[in-house]
């Protein structure tokens, strides 16, 4: 850390040099910008810098290897683990970087850092075009794809990642470099799942694809159906195409319109069939789901922009995340998967949801440090909660989760699902295979470990 009197300087350099704003602790406005969508986490960087351009991107950078401060950098701010903030150093805050430029002809949108799948997806809309997005419309889309992306319309586009053209880049170096499969190509498949460990993504360009049409079937029952609702579920999607996706869960009944007021608060099973097509189509995929006794159906074609917001968490709770991935999902598994959810933390915004794969997912590039790229099907225990009492309660039921379905576990895991689960989960999530190769690329780029604040790949 530097001398106060150049700490001083330097950060008076930086608010002048800085086209946007600059906050240290005693600045009004601190105590909202350090704030993210994760209530357990509360850090007090000393500097946050809210960019406007590449540009104060570089800037930023400049500023804190001058004076030897820890970077973090927030896109979304979704990580579950508070990655996007750090004690004591400089919080790179891309938000305003938001922009998305859509071109239609090319089949492509160029993405600032700082949007989120609500601008991406609001952006393609009017053209009927989409990409694999984030099931949340607050997730940040840097960090969504450079960890591999998952999502509604990843058994037919394939994953997020799968789907990068380009990467605009600023290094450890404070340096602005652009990654293609053409310039910088083994960067450029290091970026295929290796998340932030290279340096800040100030812009990504994404395929699009045609998406004329998207319908659901959201359907709710009581839980002591969960067991067959879960195999139904299963079985449409093994057997449908692959434009159906969605999940099967359990939950607490939402005090929405559409659930009856005796069901609000109370533990049931539920099914969410998506489909990247017509209404018509998807209500015949789904009919051995609605043949099953429920008390809530929502069957509709709806804008694919407006699913993406379907399950939005909301800000302020607490939240701890984790996931399996599961080489099938059998009939014992369903029973399993199906009796953990009666020590399922109710009522609270938990969901333990067990979802697809396969399809373009499965037919993807295999050379990409994705190591969960083969799993037929994966477990999401997702806890999210109001009380600070119940921290220890609900990180415990996502543990439990997770020991019951190890004897169809992969061992692989899509690191964008998991907080802080140390060393061995990041190879599970990168492929042992892939270390030695990443590390070698993180020494080039980033030999000091700068960009640390990440499911972290050690310089080698």
């Amino acid at each position: 850390m530097a001398p106060l009197s150049k700490a001083g300087t330097a950060l008076a350099a930086l608010r002048d040099d800085l086209a946007g704003d600059v906050f240290a602790p005693d600045d009004p406005g601190y105590d909202e910008a350090r704030t993210v969508f994760n209530a357990m986490i509360d850090r007090r960087p000393a500097v946050i810098a809210q960019c406007e351009s590449s540009a104060d991107v570089v800037t930023a950078v400049r500023f804190a290897r001058d004076l030897d401060l820890k970077i973090a950098v927030r896109g979304g701010g979704h990580s579950v683990a508070g990655m996007s903030l750090c004690d004591g150093g400089l919080v790179v805050d891309l938000r305003r970087m938001h922009e998305v430029t859509v071109h239609p002809a090319a089949r492509a949108a160029h993405i600032e850092g700082g949007a989120t799948m609500s601008h991406l997806d609001r952006a393609c809309e009017p053209y009927a075009l989409a990409t694999t997005g984030g099931r949340a419309s607050t997730t940040g889309v840097g960090g969504f794809v450079l960890g591999g992306g998952s999502g509604w319309l990843d058994r037919k586009f394939g994953l997020a990642v799968d789907n990068l053209l380009g990467v605009e880049l600023v290094t450890a170096d404070g340096e602005l470099i652009h990654a293609t499969e053409q310039d910088h190509p083994e960067l450029f498949w290091g970026l295929h799942g290796g998340g932030g460990n290279f340096g800040i993504a100030t812009s990504l360009t994404l395929r699009l694809h045609e998406l004329p049409a998207m319908s659901i079937a959201f359907l709710l029952y009581l839980p002591e159906h969960g067991p067959e609702v879960v195999r139904t579920y299963r079985d449409v999607i093994e057997a449908g195409p692959v434009e159906a996706s969605g999940g099967a869960i359990y939950l607490t009944g939402p005090p929405e319109e559409f659930v009856p007021p005796h069901l609000v608060g109370r533990l049931l099973a539920g099914a969410l069939l998506t489909y990247a097509g017509p209404e018509e189509e998807m209500r015949k995929l789904a009919e051995p789901l609605l043949a099953i006794p429920h008390e809530v159906e929502m069957v509709t074609a709806i804008p694919y922009a407006d699913l993406q917001c379907m399950i939005d968490d909301p800000p302020g709770m607490r939240n701890y995340w984790s996931a399996e991935y599961l080489t099938g999902a059998p009939d014992a598994f369903v029973d399993v998967f199906c009796a953990r959810a009666d020590s399922m933390p109710v009522p609270t915004g938990t969901q333990h949801v067990v979802w697809p794969q396969g399809g373009a997912i499965a037919s993807g590039p295999a050379d990409y440090p994705v190591a969960f790229r083969d799993a037929p099907w994966a477990v999401h225990p997702f806890g999210i909660w109001e009380a600070p009492e119940d921290d220890e309660r609900v990180r415990q039921w996502v543990k439990d989760v997770r020991a019951d379905v190890q004897p169809w576990s992969t061992g692989a895991v899509y690191l964008n699902f998991t907080g802080d689960e140390g060393g061995e989960r990041v190879v599970a999530g990168l492929g042992a295979e892939n270390m030695r190769r990443l590390g070698e690329l993180k020494r080039r780029y980033d030999p000091d470990n700068v960009f640390r604040f990440n499911h972290n790949v050690r310089p080698l």
